[in-house]
């Protein structure tokens, strides 16, 4: 899997009205009394703070945790990266995004998908992790 980096958001956003009901299998009509109120995504993903960027992933290895070849992620590089989290990395200054494990004393990148093994960082290995991937973005139109 390999990443791109895009860059950090730019630009603001029109608030975009937020409906309170949900919508299980069709298309009803949003009346006004159901409008619940406005909603930024600027806000909600935390895009103008100076720590989050974009990348967008290649790749099929981190399928199984829903991001999909072609996808942008929001990255927080201002959040320290727990085990379990999906993380952007270089290993050996190549980039990946890959889910990381801790485990006694043991740091392990894994992909998502059963065809990729896991990489296990040895002496000499250079990690370096650039942030924690937050949230995942589709285009559902392809």
């Amino acid at each position: 899997m390999t990443v791109t980096y895009l860059g950090s958001p730019t630009g603001g956003a029109e608030p975009l009205p937020l409906y309170s009901f949900r919508v299980p299998a069709g298309f009803p009509s949003p009346a006004a009394d159901h409008l619940e109120g406005h909603i930024s995504l600027d806000e909600l993903f935390d895009l103008r703070a100076p720590h989050v960027y974009l990348v967008k992933v290649e790749g099929d290895s981190m399928q199984g945790a829903g991001i999909y070849s072609g996808d942008i992620v929001i990255v927080d590089r201002g959040r320290e990266a727990e085990h379990g989290d999906i993380v952007i990395a270089a290993v050996n200054s190549e980039p990946v995004c890959k889910r990381l494990h801790r485990r006694d004393g043991a740091v392990i990148l894994k992909s998502e998908n059963p065809a990729y093994p896991p990489r296990y960082i040895m002496e000499g290995d250079d990690l370096v992790v650039w942030g924690v991937v937050r949230y995942s973005v589709r285009d559902h139109a392809q």
